[in-house]
């Protein structure tokens, strides 16, 4: 009975309660960077399969989009307007649209991404950040394929390759980083404030026509241009035209007057990723309770 009794007293009570320092609160990150990331490559992959493989014509859709509103913009522009300028318009023109709805679909479908999926959050606990990750992964999955069509066009067209195209994957990496930054910002703003999508859709439509993805940079008076490449989406677009499409147009570096000056849209780039990913860190614990 004794015995009994000490085994008893030493055996830990299961209504003890945990300490402040026990209790594990959702974060973003989740504590283990791999398990984040294998989680949002499998998020990704999971809902890429699902837009495209479930339906016959799904990618073909996908690519219509872009290569339909670049067919109007070009007639636009170069029937009605006659604004053609520069070696190879119609490739820059499609070029630049297609990294520009790689951003866009990436920013619109990051805003209601957490609510989307607010069953999963209440639930369970997982790295919060993978969920934006997922869509901006999707989206690349779609740009890659994408991007192939826009090789076969260029070459169609007459663009010969140079040592420059290598610049490409850093200009999309770029482009991801301020997408992701953008969506994470918004993601997290729309759990609180529901005017964040229509207020994207009009910014997004100054930011589209404002920046010279569909007419070249030498329409903005010479004394505006270096001002103009400190938006992040002009210097990709500018640089683009330079690296992949034509040597005749001026790089980022060269229009904005010198390499050091190129520093501010990348400072920007990185300023707004790192507001995103703040901004999101901060509150991805309280995203389950505001839904």
């Amino acid at each position: 009975m004794t015995t009994e009794l000490a085994a008893a007293q030493s055996a830990p009570d299961d209504r003890t309660e945990l300490s402040p320092e026990t209790i594990i609160e959702p974060s973003a990150l989740g504590g283990d960077f791999r398990r984040m990331w294998s989680l949002a490559l499998t998020l990704g992959t999971t809902e890429f399969r699902l837009r495209y493989l479930g339906s016959f014509l799904g990618y073909l859709w996908s690519l219509l989009r872009p290569m339909m509103f670049f067919g109007v913009m070009y007639v636009v522009f170069t029937q009605i307007f006659k604004l053609r300028s520069g070696a190879h318009y119609g490739v820059y023109m499609l070029c630049n649209i297609i990294l520009w709805t790689f951003f866009l679909e990436v920013t619109s479908a990051s805003i209601a991404c957490l609510v989307a999926r607010e069953g999963l959050l209440r639930k369970m606990r997982f790295p919060r950040l993978a969920i934006p990750l997922s869509v901006c992964l999707t989206s690349s999955f779609t740009l890659m394929m994408n991007l192939v069509v826009v090789v076969i066009f260029a070459l169609a067209n007459g663009v010969e390759p140079r040592w420059t195209w290598l610049e490409m994957p850093v200009i999309v990496a770029l482009w991801a980083m301020l997408a992701l930054g953008v969506g994470l910002i918004l993601s997290v703003l729309y759990v609180r404030m529901r005017d964040v999508q229509p207020i994207w859709d009009v910014f997004s439509q100054i930011l589209f026509y404002g920046s010279p993805l569909v007419y070249t940079l030498s329409r903005y008076p010479a004394h505006l241009q270096q001002y103009a490449l400190i938006n992040p989406v002009a210097a990709l677009a500018t640089q683009t035209a330079h690296a992949f499409v034509d040597p005749s147009y001026l790089s980022a570096s060269a229009a904005m007057g010198g390499t050091v000056r190129l520093l501010a849209p990348l400072a920007v780039i990185v300023l707004v990723f790192g507001c995103g990913l703040w901004l999101f860190v901060r509150r991805a614990p309280l995203v389950a309770e505001n839904l």
